[in-house]
Formats: structure tokens, C-alpha cells, sequence
């Protein structure tokens, strides 16, 4: 610069040496105001470029006078250089000097540092794919196989940038970002709608094989079963849009209130901060960024799902005059009623099998076991059905059939309504009627443990001979079960009385599955046509909060694959997820508010498995969904030679617990106006009730895991004296609190835990807080020098360094070149801090103004 001392960038380039196309690579950040600028960014060259010695690198120096400019083709151009990867191996003392021209001949001296570094954890692929990082360990866990990435499935489209800063003791330390998109995002949506249609189907199946009802049953039985026959369609027809997508691994936020994609998360990306530093090893921290789970094509005119369930559940009980009242924990219990029969009914089926096979071999020890798993399955099976919910259903049934009459009411034909009923009246409670056999009931499921305890006896007594091996003495207590007893094969006197108790468990199946399909055709009829509505907003909230959840227990998995404290803590407690929102509370973004508390906490119904995969193929690697509404199974499979690694209890397919929890601190300058002329109390609220979680969480975690199992940080604080504060500020009126998501944040780190950040899109307010913690993170844990922590937290925000460069013309040849796809991320946000305090005084210079006007 020859009047001032030039803001300097330095954009990157690749030359194909074939075509001589020129393809934008990357831009360093701006340095003001200096002649002799050091630049913190780095240059990556990733696989979709050659990286022979013939290709050449171009720089281009631009003065970014005008600092406003988005695009580089507005800024001054200083001058170029141009050198080749070759020239880059050949560089001795790890520097190649430079000599940059400019356009009137001006020369400058110039030098790029080369640092040859394998960043990812397997030579064959040129990322830092989701991984084990256990660096002690690399070596011995890439020789395996090269199915162990199944990242190269679910995460795809990496964005890598590499960075240089100063420590405390003027060392430098290498910083590399990575950022990928995530495939799942698809994936378990399109599971989750296979499943819900499914779903639906049966209960349809359900509901007609309900039997003939009176007629007014019969009407609202049809009108529930076209209902469902709608959202079956619906969702068919969104299944199939999906379908057609291909090469899409992401929706963007333009995309969020599109019909054919209201299941799909919003930006659902992973990032992961690698740290090389001279004083310790290395290091990684990951996130997930998603924006928050929402109905957005549905909108929020009248609020978010938690608003809306309250305001229906309350409507429902009082404007239910045609149907019987089911509160939601009756709907719950029958609910789970079905699902608990589904799995025992099939699985005692199975064992009573098994019981046969082992009488067939005269096998004594089996007989044994497998009596003890069938006595274990049935006594849970009766005692789910003992319920009396389940009786009370049963008798309503009955009163809904054509032909009921009340053997305790007498009435004329002009009395009874259709079918020979009573006119209905709706009913607060469960109904009791007397006049139906109440003991029928009780005698058919008695007779499920009266045809066990037959079981039980008849293979007591074959144990028996087989240990005295003399002919059977009679015994009175067994000539009371068994009246007559022929001598003969284990098989022949086992199976009468082992196909009598699978008869008793169908008959019993049958009648308990009829009982709560009819407390669940209350509970349709009296919501038509608003629970269904809402059902549906629900469905679509938690597709996207399951998607995000997936994606980063996957990548927390393979993380610490190798770590057996971290595996004990997994199958012993579970893994906290905390979601840090920052939504505000106002407007439309309470409504998305509300549909994330309910979705994230609905996430407590899904438990995950780990499995070995049938093959190591990367197919064969895709997490899978199975189970219902009320209860998911998330099974992630695992190649053959990683799953022999793991505990037993994970091999043997225990149920792995996740415990979401969500804190919310709006930041915008929405949040101003609510905290000032609106209502907080929805977050208040939340942060609350998800501190009880969380301190639930450690309290269970302290009580089966040493803390020295948990990661170590350079930072000591405790964290029971973490959570302490953070029940302080939890408590503590304050505008834009902060602290508690810093704190909640901490905590999850040191709890082995999952971090996902959201605000309304995954956008600007999520990468400012993503990159404001990465960049707290090297200054707690990588003594990243102060004078050094505002540059760094620029390089990470500026839209140039992230790809963001747009279309650009070569200074010296004019060519337009290809544009490589922007990060989502680092938005800068120069307003943000003053945006707030700006529309306060707005606020007050227009009610002057107004005054004075009217005055």
C-alpha cells in the first residue's frame, strides 16, 4: 500500500495442470492495517482435488479496503504468486519463499510455512472422518479394517480448515475444524415413516377386528378408521417424495417449511475442532448443529406443541360427550399394555417351544433354564394384564356391543338409545358396570398361571425320575394337577399341558388387545379431528430431534470405541445429550420452542442397542430403527472385529439409555423485547425441570461409575460445584443468563456426554456459539494466548475463510471460476452486540416522536 498500511487477505487457488481451470480453494482472514501480515489460516487440499506435483497453487493478495464488500473480486488487488505441490515437497526448513507481482510491476516478498501432517486416523481416506481418536491406540485400531469408517456412510461432504495460533509461552499450535454433513438426516426420518404407517395399518386391523359394536360405536369406529386412513396416506405420499431425493444429505433452512420435507432436521451437520499442541496430546471436541425440531409448514399461530397439548387435553375433557373419557395416563397404560403384549405373547410362544425341544432331548439342564425364562416371561405377562384398566375396558367393550342391557337398570324401549344402550353421557372417569360378569375376567387370566404351575409340576416330576431313575411313586400333591400318569417320553406328557398354556396366553392376548383398543378408540373419537392434527406435529418433531440424536450417538460412539471407561459408563448409566437452544421467547419462535421441549423430551422413549453387523459392508452399517410411538429401538451395528471388543453386557444387547436434556437462553434482540414487555416463563420453565434431569443424572452416574472414570480437564472445578451454580442461575433473574448454557455445556463435556447446539435454523446465532466455544476451549485447555483470542474467534467467523467467496474473477486472466460449496457456518455478526441496545433507542425515539406529534 503506498498511502496506508493495506488490510490484507490472501486467497487460494488450485490450477488444474490438464485444463488450466482455475477452482477457488480458500481465503485467509483479514489482517489490518500491517505491511508485514502474519495470517492464522490455513489451506487444506482435500481428495476432490489432484494433488500431483504438477499442480499449481495460486495466490492472490487483495487489500480489503472496504471491509463492507462481501465478495473478493471488489477488494484492491495487490499482486499473485504461483508455485506447484511440487515446490511445496521440495521446500526445505518446512518455508517456501514466495516473490508476489503485482499488475505496475511492484514486487513483494512473501513465504508459506508447510506443514506436512496426516490429521485423519486411517491413510487411505484424506479426511478426519468420525472415528476412534484414542491416540495411544491408532496404529493397532486402523489395521483392522477399513469397513471400521463407517463415517464414509453417514457423514459426507467434509469442510476442512486448518488454523495456527499462539500459546501462552509463544509456541504454536495447529487448530483444524471439520465439518461434515450427516446422511441420517435422511435416513431415519424415511424409518420412522415406514414405521408409522405401519403403525397406523395394524391399528386399523385393530379396530375392526374390534367385532360388531351398536351402532353409534360402529360410526365413530368408521370416522377414527378413515382418520387414520388419511394420515396413512399422507404420510405414504411424503415416504415417496422422500424417495425420489437423491444427493441431498442435508435440508437447508430455505427448505424448512416445505411439505415433502417437514420430517427432516434443519442443517443437521457435525464439527469436530482437532487440537495439535506442543505442551499436551492431542485433543478433539465435537458437536452437532441442527436447528431446532419444529413444525414449520404446520406454523405457529396458536403456539407449539407443549401449548397446544395443554389446550386440548382440557378441551377433550370437556367436550367428550360422545365417547368415554381416557385421561393420558389411561391412553399411556393401554398403550403399553398392547406393546408389552406384543413382545411376551410371541416370546413365551417361542420359549414354550423350547421347553418341548428340551423335553425331546431328555435334556434336564434345559428343561431347567428354559422353565425358569418361561415362568419369569408369564409371571410379567399376567401381572401387566392384572391392571384394572384392563377389566374396565373389557367391561365397557361389552356395554358397546349390540344388545347390552343392564341387568341392575331396568328400562323401556323408549329409554334405551341405539343398539338397546343407555343415551351416553360423557363420563369422567373409567366406567364400572356391574351387571357384566366382573369375575370372568379374573378367571381367564388365573388360568394362565394355573396351566404354569401345571408346567411346573410335570417337569418337576420328570426331574425327578431322572435323578432317582425309579418308577414314579404317586404323590398326592401331583395327583391333584395330573389325574392319570403313563409312563413314556418327556416330549408326550409335556405337550398337553404346554399347549393348553399357549391357548390360555392367546385367549388372554386376544381379549386384553380388544380391551385396550377400545380405550383407544376414546381416546380418537373424542380428539377428531384435532389429535390427530397434533399427533402428526408431533410425529414430525421428533423425526427431527431422532435424526439429530442418532447422529450424535453415532459419532460419540465411534469416538470412544476404545475407551473402556467410557463403554462401562454407557452400559452401567447412559450418556447424557444436552440440546443448548437459543430461541427467543417471542413470537413465532415460542411456538418452535414449545414443539422442541416436547420433542426432545419425548426422546426418553428411545434406547439404543449395539449389534454386529452382518457383513462389513458400509451397508450393512446403517443405524436401525424399530419398535412404536411409545417406545423406539435405535440398533447400531458395528463390524464384526470392532464388536468382539466390546463388554459383554453391550454384546449381549443391553438396552443403552439416553438422557436428553434442554436449556434455552434466547439472545437475539427478540429476547430483549421479550424479557422487557413479555413473558419468560416458558424458558424458566424448561431450565428448570431439564436441571432436575441432569442432576438426577449425576446422581445415578456417581452411585455406579468412579468419577476417575471421567474425562480429565485442565480446568479442576468439580462438578457437583458446576451443577451448583448452575442451580443458582437457573433461579436467578437475569436478562440473556448465558452462564447457564456455558455451564450446562461444561458439564456435559465432563460427563462424556453429547453436545448439540440449535437456534432457529442452525445459522448465525448456532455458529456463533459454536465458535465462541471452541475458541473458550483453547484458551481453558490449550493455554491459547489472550492477546491471540479475538483474531482467532475472527479467522473462525469470517464468511471468507469458510468458502463463503462467491463468484470471482481472476485480477490477471478474467476467467470466472467454479465456486466450492459454502459452509453454513460463521456467519459474521457485528451487530448482534449493539443490535439490541439500537432498537431500545429506536423504541424511545419514536414514542418522542409520537408524543410529540399528538401533542
Amino acid at each position: 500500500g503506498r498511502d496506508r498500511k493495506p488490510n490484507a487477505l490472501v486467497q487460494v487457488a488450485v490450477i488444474d495442470p490438464h485444463t488450466q481451470h482455475l477452482v477457488t480453494q480458500a481465503c485467509t482472514e483479514i489482517v489490518e492495517a500491517n505491511k508485514d501480515p502474519l495470517f492464522l489460516t490455513g489451506v487444506t487440499f482435500p481428495s476432490e482435488y489432484p494433488a500431483s506435483p504438477e499442480t499449481l497453487v495460486k495466490l492472490t493478495v487483495y487489500d480489503a479496503k472496504d471491509k463492507s464488500q462481501e465478495s473478493v473480486s471488489k477488494y484492491n488487488f495487490l499482486g499473485s504468486a504461483t508455485f506447484s505441490v511440487g515446490d511445496l515437497l521440495r521446500a526445505k526448513d518446512e518455508r517456501l519463499t514466495l516473490s508476489l507481482r503485482s499488475s505496475d510491476g511492484v514486487c513483494a516478498a512473501g513465504a508459506v510455512v508447510v506443514s506436512r501432517l496426516k490429521m485423519g486416523e486411517m491413510e487411505e481416506v484424506d479426511v478426519d472422518h468420525i472415528t476412534a481418536d484414542i491416540p495411544s491406540q491408532k496404529v493397532r485400531l486402523t489395521g483392522r479394517s477399513k469397513s471400521l469408517h463407517p463415517a464414509r456412510l453417514m457423514f459426507k461432504n467434509p469442510v476442512c480448515k486448518v488454523y495456527r495460533f499462539q500459546t501462552v509461552d509463544s509456541k504454536w499450535m495447529l487448530v483444524r475444524e471439520q465439518m461434515e454433513e450427516c446422511t441420517l438426516s435422511f435416513s431415519i426420518p424415511k424409518q420412522l415413516l415406514s414405521l408409522y404407517i405401519q403403525e397406523d395399518m395394524n391399528r386399523v386391523q385393530d379396530l375392526r377386528e374390534l367385532g360388531e359394536l351398536s351402532p353409534h360405536w360402529d360410526n365413530l369406529r368408521k370416522e377414527v378408521m378413515t382418520r387414520y386412513g388419511g394420515t396413512i396416506s399422507s404420510y405414504q405420499e411424503t415416504l415417496a417424495d422422500l424417495d425420489k431425493i437423491t444427493g441431498r444429505s442435508f435440508k437447508p433452512s430455505c427448505c424448512k417449511a416445505q411439505k415433502s420435507l417437514e420430517f427432516i432436521p434443519i442443517n443437521l451437520h457435525t464439527q469436530r475442532m482437532r487440537v495439535t499442541c506442543p505442551i499436551k496430546t492431542d485433543a478433539f471436541y465435537d458437536i452437532v448443529t441442527v436447528g431446532a425440531p419444529a413444525a414449520h409448514f404446520q406454523g405457529f399461530k396458536f403456539g407449539g406443541l407443549q401449548r397446544l397439548l395443554s389446550r386440548y387435553e382440557a378441551e377433550k375433557k370437556s367436550t367428550a360427550y360422545q365417547c368415554i373419557y381416557y385421561s393420558p395416563e389411561h391412553t399411556a397404560k393401554a398403550q403399553e399394555v398392547l406393546s408389552t403384549m406384543s413382545l411376551l405373547q410371541p416370546l413365551i410362544t417361542s420359549l414354550a417351544d423350547q421347553l418341548l425341544q428340551a423335553a425331546q432331548e431328555h435334556s434336564s439342564t434345559g428343561l431347567k433354564n428354559v422353565l425358569k425364562n418361561l415362568s419369569d416371561k408369564t409371571e410379567l405377562f399376567v401381572h401387566t394384564l392384572k391392571d384394572e384398566l384392563v377389566k374396565s375396558a373389557l367391561l365397557a367393550l361389552h356395554a358397546a356391543q349390540p344388545g347390552y342391557v343392564s341387568k341392575n337398570q331396568k328400562q323401556t324401549p323408549a329409554q334405551a338409545g341405539e343398539g338397546g344402550t343407555l343415551p351416553l353421557k360423557h363420563q369422567d372417569s373409567i366406567p364400572h358396570h356391574k351387571e357384566y360378569d366382573e369375575e370372568e375376567w379374573d378367571r381367564v387370566w388365573a388360568n394362565v398361571a394355573k396351566c404354569l404351575n401345571c408346567v411346573i409340576a410335570m417337569v418337576d416330576k420328570l426331574q425327578e425320575e431322572d435323578n432317582t431313575r425309579q418308577e414314579p411313586i404317586p404323590d398326592q400333591q401331583l395327583a391333584d394337577v395330573i389325574t392319570s400318569h403313563n409312563p413314556g417320553a418327556w416330549r408326550e406328557q409335556l405337550c398337553p399341558l404346554v399347549t393348553r398354556l399357549k391357548d390360555c396366553v392367546m385367549e388372554v392376548a386376544e381379549k386384553a388387545r380388544k380391551a385396550m383398543t377400545f380405550v383407544l378408540l376414546q381416546e380418537a373419537a373424542c380428539s377428531i379431528p384435532q389429535g390427530f392434527l397434533l399427533q402428526q406435529r408431533r410425529d414430525v418433531v421428533f423425526s427431527q430431534a431422532l435424526a439429530a440424536l442418532v447422529c450424535g450417538f453415532v459419532m460419540r460412539l465411534y469416538a470412544g470405541i476404545e475407551d473402556s471407561r467410557f463403554l462401562r459408563q454407557l452400559h452401567l448409566v447412559g450418556l447424557v445429550a444436552q440440546f443448548e437452544s437459543l430461541l427467543s421467547t417471542y413470537s413465532e419462535e415460542i411456538g418452535m420452542l414449545e414443539d422442541m421441549e416436547v420433542g426432545i423430551s419425548d426422546l426418553q422413549r428411545v434406547v439404543f442397542k449395539i449389534t454386529e453387523a452382518k457383513t462389513d459392508e458400509l451397508s450393512d452399517l446403517q443405524p436401525l430403527v424399530c419398535g412404536r410411538r411409545d417406545h423406539f429401538t435405535v440398533e447400531v451395528p458395528l463390524p464384526r472385529l470392532v464388536f468382539q471388543t466390546l463388554p459383554g453386557e453391550i454384546k449381549e444387547g443391553k438396552p443403552l439409555q439416553v438422557f436428553p436434556v434442554l436449556f434455552n437462553v434466547g439472545i437475539n434482540e427478540q429476547q430483549t423485547i421479550a424479557e422487557r414487555f413479555g413473558d419468560i416463563s416458558l424458558q424458566e420453565r424448561i431450565n428448570q425441570r431439564n436441571f432436575e434431569i441432569l442432576e438426577a443424572y449425576f446422581k445415578s452416574l456417581s452411585e455406579k461409575v468412579p468419577l476417575e472414570c471421567l474425562p480429565c480437564f485442565q480446568t479442576q472445578t468439580d462438578i457437583k460445584e458446576l451443577l451448583e451454580t448452575l442451580g443458582q442461575n437457573v433461579v436467578t433473574k437475569k436478562r440473556k443468563n448465558v452462564e447457564i448454557l456455558w455451564i450446562a455445556g461444561t458439564i456435559c463435556r465432563r460427563l462424556n456426554g453429547i453436545r448439540f447446539t440449535s437456534c432457529k435454523s442452525a445459522k448465525d446465532r448456532t455458529s456463533m456459539s459454536v465458535t465462541l466455544e471452541q475458541c473458550a476451549l483453547l484458551r481453558d485447555e490449550h493455554q491459547l494466548s489472550k492477546d491471540f483470542f479475538i483474531r482467532a474467534l475472527d479467522c473462525m467467523r469470517s464468511r471468507l475463510t469458510q468458502g463463503d467467496i462467491g463468484q470471482w474473477e481472476d485480477p490477471e486472466a478474467g476467467a470466472v471460476t467454479e465456486n466450492k460449496p459454502a459452509s453454513r457456518h460463521f456467519y459474521p455478526i457485528a451487530l448482534l452486540l449493539v443490535s439490541s441496545h439500537l432498537l431500545v433507542v429506536w423504541l424511545i425515539l419514536s414514542l418522542v416522536f409520537l408524543l410529540a406529534k399528538y401533542q
